[in-house]
């Protein structure tokens, strides 16, 4: 086993919670009407078009369009994005900045709308830390799409079987190991811990 230089990180829901329910839970107090928003109106499948680039602008007017009388909620996504970054998980960057202080190359390679993400790094400085991030609203490619790793791994002069990633979505993980680099699926900070320490990483 070739030993690891490089430990690639994930953001959302790795080293910072992510859930669109806290704001929501107060513009849409009925849950299964709030249910029914995030499933036909404001989905995954709509949000994850601003982690490739689109416009919050273009992403509203094309709901408002469609649902015109969810105008104020379809705005309000964006408008408390804030409130969903809740708190970090602090135990886990602790592991993070523990793998810098080792010397460990550690960068972030994240599915993440560019302006969203500049709000994130003022909210949460130790995103500042690794030597750099791959932000898929900027590179208009997400995970778990191929060119995303090629891009990060080229940027970074990273050598694939020397290179760890850690990720939540299992999906994102396959195409890291696909594409030649380890690695694993973040579920807790002391499953991390374990799984570091299968590939000789102790902190």
């Amino acid at each position: 086993m070739t030993s690891i230089q490089h430990i690639v990180f994930d953001i959302g829901s790795v080293l910072i919670h992510y859930d669109p329910n806290i704001p929501f839970s107060r513009l849409i107090p009925d849950e299964s009407e709030r249910r029914w928003f995030f499933e036909n109106v404001c989905t995954s499948a709509w949000n994850i078009e601003q982690d490739r680039g689109r416009t919050w602008e273009d992403a509203e007017a094309l709901l408002i369009q469609q649902h015109p009388d969810h105008e104020n909620n379809i705005r309000a996504f964006r408008k408390y994005w804030h409130e969903m970054v809740s708190h970090s998980y602090d135990d886990t960057v602790a592991i993070m900045l523990g793998l810098i202080d080792k010397d460990y190359d550690v960068t972030m390679l994240t599915n993440f709308a560019s302006d969203t993400f500049v709000e994130a790094r003022k909210k949460f400085d130790f995103l500042n830390r690794p030597r750099g991030v791959t932000v898929s609203g900027l590179i208009k490619e997400i995970k778990p799409n191929r060119a995303i790793y090629e891009r990060h791994t080229s940027d970074f002069e990273l050598h694939a079987p020397a290179t760890l990633f850690i990720d939540d979505n299992q999906a994102n993980v396959a195409a890291a190991q696909e594409f030649g680099w380890n690695a694993v699926r973040y579920k807790d900070a002391p499953t991390l811990l374990r799984d570091l320490a299968s590939y000789g990483i102790v902190i």
